[in-house]
């Protein structure tokens, strides 16, 4: 491990074209777990992998779902298709909380297009019965997925990706309250935090980038970080701002068209925003628009689970897990913990204590983290890890509710 080293990680605004797309997809999910729950259609049995495309007023959803009797309607031959009218509204409705009422990319003007359709049959036997009879079901794709932990941020997340979503986070906040010039910003931005470690510890930020969307034409770069100066030193907080720090603030001039309007947007394009801002391994897969068979993002969620636990439970600084499946297969293929030489107990301890505190096949992770719920829109922007779990449900696997298990289970 090196001790003395500058790291950067990026972040993007609820606002980017491609996060305008993550939400929607997400909206779709909640929207068809929603759906389920009002209708009294069992919630384990909803399937959804729904993609979107976003460009200039026009928005494409597309994928495979299996959905409540509410979201489906007849054809003129009789037969059950289904019904756009409430994925459209989910879709205008996310478009408009995020703040786009622009000409080239309007929540009421926007053409929107449902294209979804059912479930494949050769996945859904797979995965509503698993090939190893160990699950109610087997994992929704193969795959390899990842989670990290360290102590660098009150979160147990890497200082780098940690700010980076701070900033655009406060931004947002004081965007929609309309107070004062910051209501001038638009939604689209991006932010960009390097950071000096000094003795393996966050110690400064040497540079800090921030590219925003602003609707007031006359303004120019330096008026745009007179505006957003304060915001981010808040967000910064208690890490230090060089004294020789580089500001690159709309370093390009002006950035009035933005969103969709000025850049296609797509699911899942954003997925080192979405984790650990490149300080840890990704497995490739995206989050957004899935419901959690999809091993995607329920195991990586599940990964982020155990490695903050193991963390929290002062068993190591920093903790990276992986887990691997098979589709149609309940049980993980393989469990692989690196503690980073920051170990108090061995990777094999570990290992162990996971396979025996925590049932990682899906129906497992569903039901220890209690996924089958509408709680995935609020995860499509600032990052699914480093969040505060919520009374509804969400961020579950933010919990450090296994901290006793694991030590217990390291006693044995």
């Amino acid at each position: 491990m090196r001790a003395n080293y500058l790291f950067t990680s990026e972040s993007v605004a609820e606002g980017h074209p491609d996060k305008v797309c993550d939400r929607i997809s997400d909206e779709i999910v909640d929207l068809v777990y929603r759906e389920a729950a009002k209708t009294g259609v069992n919630p384990w049995g909803v399937r959804i992998a729904c993609e979107t495309l976003a460009t200039t007023n026009r928005v494409v959803i597309a994928g495979e779902v299996r959905l409540p009797p509410s979201l489906m309607k007849k054809d003129k031959d009789g037969k059950d298709v289904i019904n756009p009218s409430k994925f459209k509204a989910a879709a205008r409705r996310a478009i408009k909380d995020i703040g786009y009422e622009q000409d080239g990319f309007h929540w009421k003007k926007a053409k929107i297009d449902v294209l979804l359709h059912s479930q494949s049959a050769d996945i859904a036997q797979g995965v509503d019965s698993a090939a190893d009879q160990q699950g109610d079901e087997g994992a929704g794709d193969q795959g390899i997925m990842f989670g990290y932990a360290c102590k660098e941020t009150p979160d147990l997340m890497p200082a780098p990706i940690y700010y980076s979503h701070k900033i655009l986070q406060l931004l947002a906040v004081a965007r929609k309250k309309g107070d004062g010039e910051v209501a001038k910003l638009g939604p689209d931005a991006k932010s960009q935090v390097t950071v000096r470690y000094v003795d393996g510890k966050p110690s400064e930020a040497t540079s800090i980038v921030l590219s925003t969307q602003h609707l007031d034409e006359s303004w120019d770069s330096n008026k745009v970080r007179a505006v957003v100066e304060p915001y981010i030193r808040e967000a910064l907080g208690e890490l230090k701002i060089a004294d020789d720090c580089k500001w690159y603030i709309n370093p390009t001039g002006k950035f009035v068209i933005g969103g969709p309007d000025g850049d296609a947007g797509l699911t899942g394009r954003k997925i080192i925003v979405d984790t650990y801002g490149g300080a840890a391994p990704h497995g490739g897969g995206a989050f957004s628009g899935k419901d959690t068979t999809k091993v995607d993002r329920s195991a990586a969620y599940a990964a982020r689970y155990l490695a903050k636990n193991v963390v929290a439970a002062g068993l190591a600084d920093r903790c990276t897990i992986q887990i691997s499946y098979a589709i149609g297969v309940a049980q993980p293929l393989s469990i692989y913990v690196d503690l980073h030489g920051t170990g108090k107990v061995t990777e094999d301890q570990i290992e162990a204590a996971i396979r025996k505190n925590m049932d990682l096949s899906p129906t497992g992770i569903r039901r220890h983290l209690d996924l089958n719920k509408p709680i995935y829109a609020k995860t499509s922007a600032y990052g699914h890890f480093g969040r505060k779990a919520g009374r509804d449900g969400s961020f579950s696997w933010e919990r450090t509710d296994l901290v006793k298990a694991l030590k217990e289970s390291l006693k044995a």
